[in-house]
């Protein structure tokens, strides 16, 4: 499957404006929750093999998105550039969490059951089931199609 017929099977289920609307707020949401999350299982690598400054940022959260953008560039290099980017910003955002006085577990999950239920909101709204539950590769292909619309709205080709 291309990354334009993975768009276009998301998009089925994704006609409503009210939950396309949510989908750019909660999908974006549930992505930095995640990585939030699973930023509190560090990956120990041992000190000569990771600099000091990067050793806080080793994380199962780091490693999903690895994972992730072998996904990604399988699909498109234009698509998996630009998640590249996102995820960074994801990722300095988790790290800026983590410097703050906050319970970075609360304020996660949180985000992620709010999220969540925006997501199902939105869906019950449509009429239709997550695409998720049809398919987990979805959960990767959310984040991806929201780039997708920006890419098109500046004319970039993916």
């Amino acid at each position: 499957m291309t990354i334009q017929d993975w768009f276009d099977k998301y998009g089925e289920s994704h006609q409503n404006p009210f939950n396309k609307a949510i989908h750019w707020i909660c999908i974006p949401s549930i992505f930095f929750s995640l990585i939030g999350l699973l930023s509190l299982i560090p990956l120990n690598l041992g000190s000569e093999m990771v600099p000091a400054h990067l050793e806080e940022q080793m994380h199962l959260g780091s490693l999903f998105i690895l994972f992730g953008l072998v996904f990604y560039i399988r699909l498109s290099v234009p698509i998996a550039l630009g998640m590249i980017l996102v995820s960074i910003l994801i990722l300095r955002g988790v790290t800026g969490l983590h410097r703050m006085d906050v319970d970075v577990l609360t304020v996660n999950l949180i985000i992620f059951l709010v999220a969540w239920a925006g997501q199902f909101i939105g869906h019950n709204i449509e009429g239709t089931k997550p695409s998720f539950l049809d398919d987990v590769k979805f959960l990767l292909i959310g984040p991806a199609w929201l780039l997708g619309f920006i890419y098109k709205k500046l004319r970039i080709k993916y």
